[in-house]
């Protein structure tokens, strides 16, 4: 599947307890929802705390879209891999 914009913004499912990147990534334009969320199925990509690797394989085998693992990084970090695996895909 890879990045797919919707429109003018970007769909990004993001782990609940990540406020800060939450908030980075709304900052930046994209629409945030959480994984549980309807609007999850249609994202283009999946952040994850990371902190648990059997979590974070199992969100990987559920969606095509890129897993990034936000353990030990900041938010300006975690919306620098996006854009990085938005560039891959444009």
């Amino acid at each position: 599947m890879g990045i797919i914009p919707r429109g003018d913004y970007m769909i990004v499912a993001v782990e609940g307890g990540l406020e800060n990147v939450r908030q980075a990534l709304r900052q930046d334009g994209y629409t945030v929802v959480g994984l549980e969320d309807p609007g999850a199925t249609a994202a283009a990509a999946v952040i994850v705390s990371g902190m648990d690797d059997n979590y974070l394989q199992q969100q990987a085998r559920a969606t095509s879209a890129p897993v990034i693992a936000a353990e030990g990084k900041t938010a300006e970090e975690i919306l620098a891999d996006l854009k990085k695996y938005q560039g891959e895909q444009g």
